[in-house]
């Protein structure tokens, strides 16, 4: 068309330049509004190669040495986590099988360590996701001559334990400690006998592989085809860090301003005598009176002011909730501009997060894995399998004004909108114990009643 009609052909070329222009977006422009922009098109994984360790060290820094960072870290597994998620048996009682959720789930014997229940390794372990991204937890199986209910205990292991050395194994690849097959799927960790990081002069460096049934991976996940976890405070680190900065820029500040200094000026070239004037400064106190001496003018520093310091950090600490998925009360204490109304449409958008990080990270990832392997180490100690399912109540969520909330669920119920053991369960508490309890007082008040 060009050869024939030059004129047309250069028309339509820039009618479609301006058509191209008008589809596409401004924000993939890459003009001067955009220049410095790093935007690779990595995955999931590869976004975090490589940065891993030192978002690691970053946030550990920061949660032992700065305040909002730490209680960021409380807030969230108090939340998810707090005493800890207890086991209901679903149908009907099973004494032999409480009498295993009480003497293994219930005391130190599910710990290889020996110091923890499983609700303390909760919270370690959501402690540990918030912190370092990721948790891994190794099931270490018992001989029966050890005395255990049953016969496995479990292993909390920081990311650090993964070999990211490791590459392949036979036709296997392994990325950053994990064994993919060729389907993609994890098949093995492999992990060293050490923390890297641990205090020892001999310090094995040395990898071994674990099968993935053996292993629960606890991590949030946010992207298709993510393996990997990375710190939450990820993308507040440098906020963090620049407050944390500027706060004891601030002390600094402050404690300048209390000093108290004054400048005397003679009018004579050898200077006053100390008797009098300048010597008296030096024991100034409220009410006194200083002689100075002729020729003499005293002038008193003026302290530096701090200005804007609530603003800022109101500010900073606004948007380090938000990037966490909490709310800026929470974070902060600050509850001087919230009424009841506001806290609770704040509450309740934090809640949906928890909702999300109890269902998707403790109970998917950590409670299955932990109840399969009950299943397991059933089957090996009692010779048949387990007929008996389990719920994981989450903690009990704080009331913002139980005056007004526990009627409107007196009246779901009414109304048929929720049950009574489901709005038990949504308060933390495991119904068959409130059922039981409610019976045992039932029976305790007739007792007394027909002693009389």
């Amino acid at each position: 068309m060009a050869h024939f009609a030059p004129r047309a052909a250069l028309r339509r070329a820039e009618a479609h330049t301006r058509y191209t222009a008008l589809m596409n977006y401004d924000g993939a422009s890459r003009g001067r509004r955009t220049k410095g922009w790093k935007a690779p098109a990595s995955s999931a994984d590869a976004a975090g190669y490589g940065s891993r360790r030192r978002l690691r060290q970053l946030s550990r820094d920061l949660v032992r040495n700065a305040p909002f960072a730490a209680r960021a870290q409380h807030l969230i597994t108090n939340n998810v986590v707090g005493g800890g998620f207890v086991p209901s048996i679903n149908g009907a009682e099973d004494p032999q099988l409480r009498a295993v959720l009480d003497t293994h789930l219930g005391t130190t014997a599910i710990d290889a360590m020996g110091l923890n229940d499983l609700a303390a390794c909760q919270r370690i372990a959501m402690n540990a996701v918030f912190e370092s991204g990721e948790l891994l937890v190794r099931r270490r199986m018992r001989l029966k001559s050890d005395g255990l209910t049953l016969p496995f205990q479990i292993e909390l292991l920081e990311p650090d334990y993964l070999d990211e050395t490791k590459q392949w194994n036979g036709g296997n690849e392994v990325i950053e400690g994990i064994e993919f097959d060729p389907w993609g799927r994890v098949v093995a960790y492999w992990l060293y006998d050490q923390h890297p990081g641990d205090v020892s002069r001999t310090i094995n460096t040395k990898s071994r592989r674990y099968a993935a049934p053996e292993i629960l991976h606890l991590r949030k996940l946010d992207r298709p085809g993510q393996a990997r976890g990375v710190p939450w405070m990820a993308p507040v680190i440098l906020t963090l860090g620049e407050m944390r900065d500027y706060q004891e820029a601030q002390i600094t500040k402050q404690r300048m301003a209390a000093l108290m200094a004054f400048f005397v000026e003679s009018e004579s070239d050898a200077g006053a005598s100390r008797g009098t004037g300048a010597s008296a400064l030096d024991d100034i106190g409220p009410g006194a009176i200083i002689e100075l001496a002729t020729g003499q003018k005293v002038t008193a520093t003026e302290p530096p002011k701090v200005d804007g310091y609530d603003q800022f950090m109101k500010q900073g600490l606004s948007a380090i909730a938000s990037g966490l998925g909490l709310t800026y009360e929470a974070l902060s204490g600050d509850l001087s501009g919230v009424n009841f109304s506001s806290a609770r449409m704040g509450r309740m958008e934090m809640n949906r997060n928890i909702e999300v990080w109890q269902g998707h990270i403790i109970r998917a990832q950590f409670l299955t894995g932990i109840e399969r392997w009950m299943r397991e180490a059933w089957l090996l100690n009692f010779g048949k399998a387990a007929d008996w399912q389990l719920s994981w109540t989450a903690p009990r969520p704080q009331l913002v004004d139980p005056t007004r909330e526990i009627p409107a669920m007196v009246k779901e119920i009414s109304a048929g909108l929720n049950s009574r053991h489901g709005v038990i369960r949504s308060l933390g508490r495991d119904p068959e114990t409130i059922d039981a309890e409610l019976q045992a007082d039932t029976f305790s008040t007739a007792g007394e009643i027909d002693g009389e």
